[in-house]
């Protein structure tokens, strides 16, 4: 199903292409299209990517000190480091996200279920066992990119 906004676009880029090739009809300037298809081509590069539902975020991530072990946590859990969690400042509870150590490559998957970190500079807290997949244990904090999917628009 195409979009509304897709669709908008979709003519635009035909108006501008049809006006560029009657320009060159009638002017002969080939370097005013070539110009102008650089143009719409990146124009359409921005838009295609701007509609996609995979979005990133890069900062630090730190990890979960053992006395949060057994508490609940703001979605109402009880925390327990033995499970891939983490804490984000505003993505929804349930959210899956992919985190990225970007030192060394090594990625883990988790659901938010918590709000934090509460540090400047940082964008996400790993539960134990998700920092130790991505070997963030003995850095302790870490540049990170984390990705995860839009939530599809109710009708």
């Amino acid at each position: 199903m195409i979009t509304q906004q897709a669709r908008l676009f979709s003519n635009l880029v035909k108006v501008a292409v049809n006006r560029a090739w009657s320009l060159l009809r009638t002017n002969g300037n080939a370097s005013y299209v070539c110009r102008m298809n650089r143009f719409f081509f990146l124009l359409f590069l921005f838009a295609a990517s701007s509609c996609g539902r995979t979005l990133t975020e890069g900062g630090k991530a730190s990890y979960y000190a053992d006395k949060f072990e057994g508490r609940r946590t703001a979605n109402g859990d009880v925390f327990r480091q033995s499970r891939l969690t983490a804490a984000h400042k505003t993505l929804p509870f349930g959210t899956k996200v992919k985190v990225k150590n970007l030192s060394n490559g090594k990625t883990v998957k988790v659901r938010i279920n918590d709000r934090g970190p509460f540090v400047a500079g940082r964008i996400i807290d790993l539960s134990s066992r998700a920092a130790k997949k991505i070997d963030l244990v003995q850095a302790g904090v870490v540049n990170v990119r984390i990705s995860y999917k839009k939530k599809k628009a109710k009708p």
